[in-house]
């Protein structure tokens, strides 16, 4: 019986522990011992450790186990001790018992490994769940919460001894309890998970909306025992939420209420929105207008154009805008301004338009067209009236000049204020020829200022300009200093250029001061916002800049009326350097001389 056993089997005699019976499994695990060999000098695969503990037993005559001993590399055995006796009750020897349990040990180790793995993975999710944002809990089928996260009780302000399913209806808000406690007992009914929204009481009392999340532990083909889920707070995205649907409905309401017709567009250009004043003034639905509705209420012969427009502004993204005439509900067409523009947000692209009715607007911009192009044609026509009067207004008056010479050689008058008067006579005249002169070249110079816009080199400019002045130049023994290095160039009317340079030179030349000779610079430069500037400085007579009796610009305003002129040119300096968007600002003082400022502005065509 010992043989066939299982487990291996020895038995060790006297006090040398001798062997005396080996059945087969033990010689696996001491080897090939003979019988009568001291099991010390054949111990195989046996430790020393359990070696040394051998003689003891048999010295203590107690029974000894050893669970799991490592006997070899790859081998785990239950050694057990047990002294048998003789006739007399005296210890003979020891029973050695050894059942293989490798397999169990690997497995148990296995077992224990897993259960490490379990407890490390186990304390790792629990720290995950108990650090996230939110409110993670388990409950079972009958509906008891049977964990619940520590943000829970954070959240809450309950205490961690409070019945969290006795406590958690009650902190729901009333409007919501109800329903969640419903939707929650069907689902666990039906073993589905549930997704809903509900208000729950803070610690601080106040009620914040939060999302709940559960599925159910699924373990086929049982039904489901228990369901874990999560609390999310979304108060902040419920009450966005909310305000935009009131923003989105105020605007609704906004729409619907003004009298224009108002439609929103989605990023294809397909109309999803018309306001009621669009219905009430076109007499269709929004069935009936259909995603294009704007465009078949338009004149036949402008759909296709308007068309073309409007989907080149959806693929590019630019706004759209155009007049058009739009069908009303009587088939009456009247003018509208269509617009359209593009939004992006979070939402996507869309397209927000109006069409606003200009039906009085353009006919009042045809009657006042038409009133402009009649005035427009009546001031050329006085135009052409005062500049032929005044070129044949001068051959009278050079005919005048020419019998007064004749008269002035052959006649004479017995009168004691002869000179004086011929005098008077003869500063009339050439007052009259300057003057028509000076008309003719303000009627010459309003033409030119539709002359075509050119880059100009200034100091070029200038040197022609001075170079038709030099006779009176060289009269005066004037100096001029012309420094144009900062801003040589300008992008200006070349005729205009010429026309306010010689003004403002011819006007410093001729009232130049009598006892020194004029000194004249010209000087061009840009301002900080990149703006040309020219500045005409002399050292003449001056002027009062705040005579109220002789404005600066006015039309034949003159200060020095001892110096021949008109008054004619400084105006004309004003009125073309204002009619391209410039200005002129004039600095002066009274016997030292005055300084002009040309602020030039390039015109965008």
């Amino acid at each position: 019986m010992l043989r066939q056993l299982q487990a291996g089997v020895a038995i060790l005699e006297g006090p040398d522990l001798r062997y005396s019976f080996i059945n087969d499994r033990m010689r696996e695990l001491v080897g090939e011992g003979q019988l009568g060999q001291r099991i010390a000098d054949q111990p195989g695969l046996l430790s020393s450790t359990f070696l040394e503990v051998l003689p003891r037993i048999y010295a203590a005559g107690e029974e000894y186990t050893a669970k799991a001993c490592a006997c070899g590399p790859h081998h785990c055995y239950d050694l057990s001790v047990q002294p048998y006796h003789d006739e007399e009750g005296k210890v003979a020897g020891l029973l050695l018992l050894a059942v293989d349990v490798s397999e169990q040990e690997v497995a148990r180790q296995r077992a224990h490994e897993l259960a490490l793995t379990t407890r490390h993975l186990d304390a790792r999710l629990r720290v995950l769940t108990e650090t996230a944002p939110l409110i993670t809990y388990t409950v079972d089928a009958n509906g008891k919460t049977t964990y619940a996260s520590p943000q829970w009780y954070r959240f809450t302000g309950q205490p961690p001894t409070a019945d969290l399913t006795a406590i958690w209806p009650l902190l729901i808000h009333p409007d919501d309890r109800l329903r969640v406690l419903y939707e929650a007992e069907f689902a666990r009914r039906a073993g589905a998970g549930w997704n809903f929204e509900y208000r729950l009481r803070r610690y601080d009392g106040a009620y914040r909306w939060l999302l709940s999340r559960a599925l159910p532990e699924m373990h086929p083909p049982d039904a489901p025992v228990y369901w874990h889920g999560a609390l999310t707070e979304v108060h902040q995205e419920r009450e966005l939420s909310e305000a935009r649907r009131r923003g989105e409905a105020e605007l609704r309401f906004l729409a619907d209420s003004i009298p224009e017709l108002v439609w929103t567009a989605s990023a294809e250009g397909l109309v999803e929105y018309y306001n009621q004043y669009t219905l009430e003034y076109t007499g269709l639905t929004k069935e009936e207008l259909g995603p294009t509705g704007w465009v078949g209420l338009l004149q036949m012969e402008e759909q296709a154009a308007a068309a073309r427009r409007w989907v080149q502004s959806v693929a590019s993204g630019t706004e759209f805008e155009g007049e058009y005439r739009m069908r009303r509900h009587d088939g009456v067409y009247r003018w509208h301004v269509i617009r359209a523009r593009q939004l992006s947000d979070g939402s996507g692209l869309r397209w927000f338009g109006t069409c606003t009715d200009i039906e009085e607007q353009y006919r009042l911009r045809q009657v006042l067209q038409t009133q402009y192009d009649e005035l427009s044609r009546a001031h050329h026509n006085l135009d052409t009236f005062v500049y032929a009067a005044s070129h044949d207004l001068r051959q009278p008056t050079n005919n005048l000049r020419g019998l007064f010479e004749e008269l002035r050689r052959s006649v004479t008058f017995a009168d004691p204020e002869q000179a004086l008067m011929l005098q008077m006579v003869d500063g009339a005249l050439s007052q009259l020829d300057s003057t028509l002169i000076d008309l003719a070249t303000t009627i010459r110079t309003q033409r030119q200022q539709q002359e075509p816009i050119e880059i100009l080199d200034l100091a070029l400019v200038l040197e022609e300009i001075l170079l038709v002045l030099r006779p009176e130049i060289m009269q005066r023994g004037a100096r001029i200093d012309v420094l144009v290095q900062e801003a040589p160039g300008l992008r200006y009317s070349r005729a205009n250029l010429r026309s306010v340079v010689h003004n403002l030179v011819s006007n410093a030349l001729k009232f130049s001061h009598p006892v020194r000779p004029p000194h004249i610079v010209l000087r061009s430069y840009l301002t900080a916002e990149d703006q040309p500037v020219l500045e005409v400085h002399d050292n003449g007579l001056g002027m009062h800049i705040d005579d109220p009796l002789h404005p600066v610009f006015q039309l034949f305003a003159r200060q020095h009326p001892h110096v021949d002129g008109t008054g004619v040119g400084l105006y004309l300096v004003q009125r073309i350097v204002s009619s391209q968007g410039g200005h002129v600002s004039v600095v002066s003082t009274l016997g030292e001389g005055t300084t002009f400022t040309v602020y030039w502005t390039v015109p965008t065509t």
